[in-house]
């Protein structure tokens, strides 16, 4: 009946009890395989795959361009009315910001200020095309600026411009000369950069940035932030050093400032130091009141804008000396061919800035994708930065990126999609055509100064290594490694030093894994750790070892470890030690110290024990080989011995390997687990296998694993299936051998009944374990 809001009512569902009940047989891999048939895998020749890639319709095509060139696929639909003032705004906001730290990180990349400005303008203009971000602010970015710088110092020292003007008491560097020159290496550094990124993009290798785990960009980072400072610490102090570069290099500059401290020019100290401190207190204030200052105040510029003043009205350069921008190309440079040549000099360094640059970006781009719910394209992301450093590199540009304060004033601003990038590009340009000229008195310093205040966020990182500690202890050795290594070694070692010690990591927890013995909650199908839970059953006669990795080459000794300390003992030395003891139990019944019956080993002699030399291993493998056909007698391994050998005791028949986390084998580990199977089945204890995925068995079957002796029903589909299978085969035993008796005892035939009673004696031995197997 209908309810009378008119709309029906909501069937009752049935009370949660918190429990459920499953009835099913038990299942082999083998008996699953019989009752469930597989899909038919296709498979397809090299040239059908070929043909079809190749095959190209309307709608593939489309799909293609717009993969190629993403903004035909968001500019159609670009709110006019919602989106464009906030992109006007946010576009202004960002160009003000990016005019300001375009010349500030050219201090980095050790190029004229005025390049920075083209850096900060050609690079966004082909992203807008190519790029699948919307918010990120392409230019400059301190981390690579720095990179670039290091390689650019490297090349083109001031060694290598003294004038020939130089006399005995001074050193003239010709200034012109070797700016032309590093301004070349820096251009022709990026067009080499930019052709790597497109290149990784082409072969869909954006994965690459995978390998760059957090932890080691926070280290890099962090230890590239110091390396910043460092490098502006001597402008703000306005001391003169030498190049330094390589190993140990930040040491040496470090020395050098200080031993120059006393020639410090006290105009710039002042001025960059009152930069740095109104940047951070103003820019601390952006973000503690960001939800009540619609636009964050953009400090830098009003900073620039007051030192400009000041600098211009005090003829700071005249009367103190102070060091100044002095030039700044007014307008646009002719495009230059950058120098191929130098390919080979640079190759080694333009593949970590390439992977750094880009590693930033997607980083950056993938926090904004996700807060305004898009996708970036890895790839694609690739390809966008290599056409746009290709493309700047022949504008005498250096690499370009993206960073994170410039991003974040273009989002905060309210900017929706690259449009606000390209008109913060707009600004850009007219500050080069038009207020290059009134920047030129600004002091170095005060860009020096800009560039420090906006490191604050990358020291912070420290603060991420004690939280690292306690969730990771791994992970923050690796931040503190690559932060050291980056640091004494350089940037670009240090990264690749960081990523080796990294992946050595992950190589060291693959080959040493984690295993644990399980054993069984009481009445559920639920398998634990036995050195995690109280209260958990072991089965008698039954291990259960779970392998939590891959089974390849490197980990096989790690494998057999974890059974050896699972099961308690050797296999290999169990095997060995009882083809010893049959030895001499051969040699003795020969003798005729010992008689072997049907019921085993009886001795003759009394105690002949003394007769025997002690135990010792069997070095030579050839002594072992004794032929089994030759020795009819039954011997029960774990009783007292007639002969001195210590064989141990193997108080089990099954070991069931859980092997659910095995997410791939090598041809070696199969091999090993075939060896494994034998080695236990030589002893009398079976080895079944558990939870397997299907390509791991399918791996197993190419790889012949399996033979007349191992079988597929040894595999289960979980690991309570094998100990219900176990239950099951020793119930039938024990009803087998009760079943004997009963057929005993109807004989009437006193040798059989004093057999029978033999029998029931060792039933009452195992009948504690039985019972157990049975719950």
């Amino acid at each position: 009946m209908a309810a009378p809001s008119g709309r029906s009512e909501r069937p009752q569902l049935p009370e949660y009890s918190g429990s459920y009940v499953v009835s099913r047989p038990v299942y082999s891999e083998l008996a699953w395989e019989e009752q469930h048939e597989r899909r038919l895998q296709e498979r397809r020749t090299l040239q059908e795959r070929l043909a079809k890639g190749c095959s190209c319709s309307r709608k593939t095509a489309l799909h293609v361009l717009k993969t190629l060139l993403p903004i035909l696929e968001w500019l159609p639909k670009y709110q006019l009315k919602e989106w464009l003032l906030s992109d006007i705004i946010s576009g202004i906001s960002t160009g003000l910001v990016a005019t300001l730290q375009g010349m500030a990180y050219a201090l980095l990349a050790a190029v004229p200020v005025g390049y920075g400005l083209y850096s900060a303008f050609f690079p966004i203009l082909t992203y807008f095309i190519f790029g699948t971000s919307r918010h990120i602010s392409v230019g400059p970015f301190p981390v690579v600026s720095l990179m670039v710088g290091s390689v650019v110092l490297n090349m083109a020292p001031d060694e290598h411009f003294i004038s020939n003007e130089t006399t005995l008491n001074t050193t003239v560097i010709d200034f012109a000369a070797r700016d032309k020159a590093r301004v070349l290496i820096a251009s022709t550094l990026t067009l080499l950069v930019g052709i790597i990124q497109l290149i990784f993009g082409g072969l869909q290798v954006g994965f690459i940035v995978r390998y760059l785990a957090d932890p080691l960009i926070g280290g890099f980072t962090t230890a590239a932030a110091f390396q910043v400072l460092v490098s502006q610490l001597k402008i703000v102090l306005n001391v003169s050093t030498k190049s330094y570069n390589g190993v140990l290099s930040i040491i040496y500059t470090l020395v050098e400032i200080f031993q120059n401290v006393g020639s410090t020019n006290i105009a710039d100290f002042v001025a960059g130091l009152l930069t740095i401190i109104m940047c951070m207190v103003v820019k601390e204030l952006n973000n503690r009141f960001k939800h009540k200052i619609p636009i964050p105040i953009p400090i830098e510029v009003i900073v620039t804008v007051i030192a400009t003043a000041i600098s211009y009205g005090a003829n700071l350069e005249k009367n103190y000396n102070a060091g100044i921008v002095k030039s700044i190309p007014r307008g646009f440079l002719p495009p230059v061919t950058p120098s191929v040549s130098l390919f080979s000099e640079m190759m080694t360094p333009s593949f970590s800035i390439a992977v750094v640059a880009y590693a930033i970006a997607v980083s950056v781009g993938k926090v904004y994708a996700t807060k305004y719910d898009y996708a970036i394209d890895g790839n694609q992301e690739f390809i966008a930065f290599g056409i746009s450093n290709i493309f700047s590199g022949f504008f005498s540009c250096f690499v370009a990126t993206t960073a994170l304060s410039r991003t974040a004033v273009q989002e905060s601003t309210g900017g929706k999609t690259q449009i606000a990038g390209i008109l913060s590009a707009v600004i850009v340009m007219v500050a080069i055509v038009a207020l290059g000229k009134l920047l030129e008195p600004l002091q170095k310093s005060v860009l020096a100064g800009v560039v420090i205040a906006n490191l604050k966020g990358m020291f912070m990182q420290v603060c991420d290594v004690p939280r690292l500690w306690r969730q990771n202890k791994i992970d923050a050795v690796i931040w503190v490694f690559t932060c050291l290594a980056s640091i004494i070694l350089g940037l670009d070692l240090g990264l690749l030093a960081g990523l080796m010690f990294a992946l050595l990591t992950v190589v060291l927890r693959v080959q040493f894994p984690s295993w644990s013995g399980l054993g069984s909650f009481p009445n559920t199908d639920i398998y634990r750790s036995t050195k995690v839970y109280k209260n958990i059953e072991e089965l008698e006669g039954v291990k259960i070892l779970r392998f939590s990795s891959p089974i390849f080459y490197g980990n096989i000794d790690g494998l057999k470890k974890s059974i050896k300390s699972t099961v308690g003992f050797d296999a290999i030395r169990v095997y060995n030690k009882r083809l010893k003891a049959l030895r001499k139990i051969q040699k003795l019944i020969k003798k005729g110290q010992l008689r072997a019956t049907k019921n085993g080993i009886v001795s003759d002699s009394g105690s002949s024990n003394n007769a025997f030399e002690p135990d010792e291993d069997i070095e030579d493998p050839e002594e072992l080989d004794i032929p089994t056909k030759e020795i009819e007698i039954r011997v029960d391994w774990n009783a007292d011995l007639p002969v001195k050998v210590n064989v141990p005791k193997v108080p089990m028949h099954s070991l069931v390997l859980d092997c659910g986390a095995v997410s791939f084998l090598d041809v070696v580990g199969v091999r090993s687990l075939r060896m494994i199977v034998k080695e236990f089945q030589r002893i009398d204890v079976n080895v079944y296998f558990s939870s397997l995925q299907d390509h791991v068995i399918e791996k197993l079957e190419r790889c012949g694993f399996f033979d007349d002796n191992i079988r597929k029903d040894i595999f289960f589909l979980t690991v309570h299936d094998a100990v219900l299978y176990l239950r099951s085969q020793v119930k039938s035993q024990e009803d087998s051998i009760l079943e004997t008796i009963t057929l005993i005892q109807d004989s009437k035939d006193p040798l059989e009944l004093m057999e029978a009673e033999l029998i029931e004696q060792e039933l009452d031995v195992q009948d504690e374990a039985m019972r157990r197997l049975a719950s």
